[in-house]
């Protein structure tokens, strides 16, 4: 084996130690030492191709961010034709990515809902091109959607990307005891879906609103 396919070798066994440890025992309870001594990775290797915990922490962010995003691009490649059922399907795709990747999903959860505040920074920098991609892509459903008087396509495509998020753990929440019934899951996101776009409340004429006093 030649020294450069070792080299990589290593770093390779480095950061797989490294996003297995953060994303079993999140950030503040790893170690350079932890990492060196679970996985038998001599400080010295450890040192000669990274300089701390930080940086460690850092790249594998930078990699589950990578993946995400690629995994969504080849997803909805072609998938902006339907308007509702591409925001659908938007939206549960980094749910189904965590599903069978639990370790980057912890890194993420880590890095987005509670990063260390010494590195936010650095995470958010590392967060836009997968940030710029999602703006991009609600950017070009919403050019194809006939919005309500007073709304911007800027205003939407901010709502929607707030609420993306969060739409999986709405849609958990709306499925009753068979979880894993894959109709009974998309019946339930359509329902959810169709709230968050079309509103819950029936409008009311202009009429009744104007009889009602102060509050």
């Amino acid at each position: 084996m030649k020294q450069q396919e070792r080299q990589q070798k290593s770093r390779e066994k480095i950061l797989s130690a490294a996003m297995q440890e953060f994303a079993e025992r999140g950030y503040e309870e790893v170690t350079v030492d932890s990492i060196c001594q679970k996985y038998k990775i001599s400080k010295g290797m450890m040192y000669h191709y990274y300089s701390n915990k930080d940086q460690l922490f850092l790249l594998c962010v930078a990699d589950t961010f990578q993946k995400v995003k690629e995994y969504v691009e080849q997803a909805t490649d072609g998938q902006r034709a339907n308007t509702f059922e591409a925001i659908q399907h938007f939206f549960l795709l980094r749910e189904r990515y965590f599903e069978h990747h639990p370790l980057e999903k912890n890194v993420f959860e880590n890095a987005m809902i509670h990063p260390p505040k010494h590195l936010a920074r650095q995470i958010t920098q590392l967060h836009q091109p997968l940030q710029q991609m999602n703006q991009d892509f609600l950017r070009q459903v919403i050019s194809h959607m006939q919005l309500r008087p007073g709304l911007s396509p800027a205003d939407v495509a901010s709502y929607l990307e707030c609420v993306a998020p969060v739409f999986p753990t709405f849609v958990h929440q709306r499925q009753e005891q068979k979880t894993a019934n894959t109709h009974y899951m998309l019946c339930a996101a359509e329902q959810v879906l169709q709230m968050i776009l079309y509103g819950v409340v029936q409008e009311q004429p202009e009429t009744m609103g104007s009889k009602s006093g102060p509050l």
